[in-house]
């Protein structure tokens, strides 16, 4: 089978983008033989966020005008993370962190093929098990488990390796006209904004599969 890129920018600490990746994961797994290669990008939904990140209740309501709005602002985020099966920690959560090592993080999974693991590891660790993932030692036991070198990736993270990069690709898809996360750009050419269901997904394989299978034929025919 041909093979399409699926790009997907993301915040490991986004519950929309947990939920959404959870969708993606279930209609991959039900449909088996995807036509998929994925990678993901940045995108901070918090770009100006301190570097040690913030009181988590201090930010919602600053962000969200006090504790009710917050509340509200959060009602659908539990109402979908139930229904896509997820438990989402919030209670335990205390700060809110600057996602910029975490994104770092990230991309040297992507060069080590582990990108998928440790993307995973990071929505369980701040959303499951409400971690702060702004911390090194976070971040590194996080390497390890996906096998990468902690030691090699406690360095990396005490300097400034890659950072400005993040930066830049970040501000390029605000660029490009993305304002939220998720959005998944299928083939480079077609954005699926938000946590789409799985059916969505499935209907979106099958019309890439057919359209596969039809450049296949033509191509057999022109032979």
């Amino acid at each position: 089978m041909s093979l399409v890129k699926l790009d997907i920018l993301s915040d490991p600490i986004c519950p929309w983008c947990y939920i959404g990746k959870t969708h993606l994961d279930k209609a991959l797994a039900e449909v088996g033989d995807h036509p998929f290669v994925i990678e993901w990008h940045p995108f901070q939904l918090n770009p100006d966020m301190p570097r040690e990140g913030m009181d988590r209740r201090s930010y919602l309501e600053a962000k969200f005008g006090g504790k009710e709005g917050a509340v509200k602002a959060y009602a659908p985020v539990v109402e979908h993370a139930s229904a896509a099966g997820l438990e989402i920690n919030f209670e335990a959560m205390e700060r809110t962190p600057n996602t910029l090592d975490a994104h770092r993080l990230i991309h040297w999974a992507g060069i080590e093929g582990k990108q998928s693991a440790v993307v995973d590891a990071l929505f369980d660790a701040y959303f499951v098990q409400a971690k702060d993932i702004g911390d090194a030692e976070i971040l590194a036991d996080i390497a390890e488990v996906a096998g990468m070198d902690r030691a090699v990736t406690l360095r990396l993270l005490s300097g400034d390796t890659d950072a400005e990069e993040i930066r830049n690709r970040d501000a390029h898809s605000r660029e490009m006209g993305v304002t939220s996360v998720p959005t998944f750009v299928v083939a480079n050419q077609h954005a699926v904004p938000g946590a789409q269901q799985p059916e969505l997904w499935k209907q979106v394989i099958a019309d890439i599969q057919k359209q596969l299978q039809e450049g296949d034929a033509a191509q057999t025919d022109k032979a």
